[in-house]
């Protein structure tokens, strides 16, 4: 996602050496999986309480976010915050991987292959890598957001191998580990669409309006314009913030069908459209699509933020410009 300057005059510096087109794939894949952890260990405590609000915990229902946010550490203590972190780790690296490197595929293949170019072209691609990432590792999110809606003193699972095991045994096998994949497709299309469309929309108009007072050279090629890192922090944010309002009653559909088993009305969501049609009966629209918004909007900003300048940041120390 680099903007190109002027193409490079007889004087202008060439590739250092041809082995920065070494790997290339290998460490595009690094940058995206630093970047996505990162991201999310920034927003990992806001996450537990994004998903303990969305599900309608027992232990938690009645409350609000800073309710719910200052009585985690006073029931489970302040690592309750990251409970189901680990498994989250596991899962986040390879998610961000692939995304990020699928995105800078997709796009090339839709410029070549379909003509398109511009902007269209990086919603296109956005939701492609976003879907492709989700398919690659969603039995790790289920996992991890079941881990993360447990409460000290009232545990189903021990850890991420019982689960595993208990989930394959008791909910259909492999099929148990994709429960809610449709509404997480469905909701990724237009989340991942959206945030690099913004984020990419933003930062081109801006290097082609102000690059001076926004852009910078790349630390690993001076030919490449980039943002300066407090710009990419806020391109990142406001890319976040569209997406996430866009997507959101997605998200909570997904939620309540990855817990599956362990809500008391779970034979009620066992498809999307059963799950967006009780939860929206029982809980309207500000209490139950987007039950826990204000918290996400948060979350979202920061983690969109430092994913966003994570990646770019990686691109230049791994020479991927």
């Amino acid at each position: 996602m680099a903007t190109e300057v002027t193409p490079p005059g007889p004087g202008a510096r060439l590739p250092s050496s041809p082995a920065r087109k070494d790997f290339y794939w290998l460490r595009s894949f690094i940058a995206g999986g630093v970047a996505g952890c990162c991201a999310k260990t920034t927003i990992a405590p806001l996450d537990r309480v994004k998903i303990l609000l969305q599900a309608h915990n027992h232990h938690y229902k009645h409350l609000g976010v800073l309710s719910t946010i200052c009585a985690v550490p006073k029931k489970e203590g302040y690592l309750g915050f990251y409970r189901g972190n680990g498994a989250m780790m596991i899962r986040i690296f390879p998610y961000g991987a692939i995304q990020f490197t699928a995105f800078g595929q997709y796009k090339e293949m839709i410029k070549k292959n379909l003509g398109i170019s511009g902007h269209v072209h990086q919603l296109m691609a956005g939701s492609m890598a976003g879907i492709t990432a989700v398919i690659c590792t969603y039995p790790l999110d289920m996992v991890r957001a079941r881990l993360a809606f447990q409460v000290k003193g009232d545990h189903k699972y021990t850890g991420i191998i019982h689960e595993f095991k208990t989930i394959y045994t008791k909910e259909g096998g492999m099929q148990g580990f994709y429960r809610g994949l449709m509404p997480t497709i469905v909701g990724m299309a237009p989340y991942a669409g959206f945030s690099f469309f913004t984020f990419g929309t933003l930062k081109s108009v801006g290097l082609a309006h102000a690059p001076t007072m926004l852009g910078r050279p790349s630390l690993d090629n001076p030919d490449v314009l980039v943002l300066k890192t407090h710009v990419n922090l806020l391109c990142g944010g406001i890319a976040g913030a569209i997406a996430q309002t866009i997507s959101y009653p997605l998200d909570v559909t997904r939620r309540r069908m990855q817990l599956g088993a362990v809500l008391p009305d779970s034979e009620k969501c066992l498809t999307m459209v059963q799950t967006l049609k009780y939860v929206y009966g029982n809980h309207g629209i500000r209490r139950g699509l987007y039950r826990g918004l204000s918290l996400n909007y948060i979350r979202c900003i920061p983690s969109q933020a430092v994913a966003f300048t994570t990646y770019e940041l990686m691109k230049q120390f791994l020479h991927l410009n």
